[in-house]
């Protein structure tokens, strides 16, 4: 990040979201806790208990594990904040989906809660890319990289 005052902004969200994925492993370890064998067959978690037990092993819901490489950075902070935005928005996205499967209050309050952080995440981005286009002050801002055009 170019620009010293959003650095604080950008940690913090990067802090939260690590809280995000804390939050939701906490749920699905109690939720998956005190299955039994006969239950784990049942709800079609056999092949994942076969590698991980019942260990939170990060994945997407179709089964692929979760890597860096989903992670889009570019290093063009233009480029970088309007990626952020599009993340929050496939995690609320993905909530929203969460929200209409699930059936457990507990679940759903957690779920709702988190949802509302991506929604502020997202306009924070967008606050963030804001004060980035002002600061190029530039007629055509994709023409340049900031951290590396000076």
């Amino acid at each position: 990040m170019p620009y010293p005052e959003l650095r604080g902004l950008l940690t913090d969200i990067g802090v939260e979201e690590l809280g995000h994925f804390e939050m939701v492993a906490a749920i699905v370890h109690q939720l998956t806790r005190d299955m039994t064998p006969e239950e784990i067959k049942k709800a079609g978690f056999d092949t994942y208990f076969v590698d991980h037990t019942a260990g939170i092993y990060p994945q997407f819901a179709s089964g692929a594990p979760w890597t860096a490489a989903t992670i889009g950075v570019k290093g063009d902070v233009i480029t970088d904040l309007t990626e952020d935005m599009g993340a929050e928005q496939k995690a609320r996205t993905t909530y929203d989906n969460i929200l209409r499967l699930s059936d457990d209050p507990d679940v759903n309050n957690v779920i709702k809660f988190l949802r509302e952080r991506e929604v502020v995440h997202f306009q924070r981005f967008g606050e963030a890319l804001g004060r980035t286009l002002e600061k190029l002050d530039q007629k055509n801002v994709y023409c340049m990289n900031p951290s590396f055009d000076k």
